[in-house]
């Protein structure tokens, strides 16, 4: 999967399903884009593909949220309020990287340097009102 063009939301949200449904344990997905990207749409996606059955939601006020339904755990961050590295750093979000769970990470540029090798990297490019471009972001 190198890149897809998202005509919906829901679009958005079956290709992280298939996204989801591939991921393995220690799975890191870093999801770029602005405002308005489909970033917690596609997180969504992901989270269904492992399985998890509660209602996921953007962890932008709680900064993680953790999943535990599904087959695997699921580990949904969202650093949109950090002001950087530091900040970030004190989430200790590293435990995570070797747990058997898969990280979704929004706003992944608040700590780019503290990501894992496995770390999948995906932008979200708005085209339109409707459409987004999802593509493989080179690490």
């Amino acid at each position: 999967m190198g890149s897809i063009i998202s005509a919906s939301p829901e679009e958005t949200e079956r290709f992280g399903r298939r996204l989801g449904e591939g991921a393995s344990p220690r799975s890191v997905f870093a999801l770029y884009g602005e405002l308005g990207a489909g970033k917690s749409t596609l997180a969504r996606g992901l989270a269904h593909g492992i399985g998890a059955r509660e209602p996921v939601t953007s962890p932008t006020f709680t900064l993680v949220q953790e999943y535990r339904s599904g087959r695997l755990p699921l580990v949904h961050v969202d650093l949109y309020r950090l002001e950087g590295p530091q900040e970030a750093e004190a989430l200790h979000l590293e435990e995570f990287w070797n747990e058997p769970a898969v990280v979704v990470i929004e706003w992944p540029e608040k700590m780019e340097e503290l990501l894992p090798p496995q770390t999948e990297r995906w932008e979200l490019l708005l085209l339109s009102e409707n459409e987004r471009m999802i593509r493989r972001k080179a690490g």
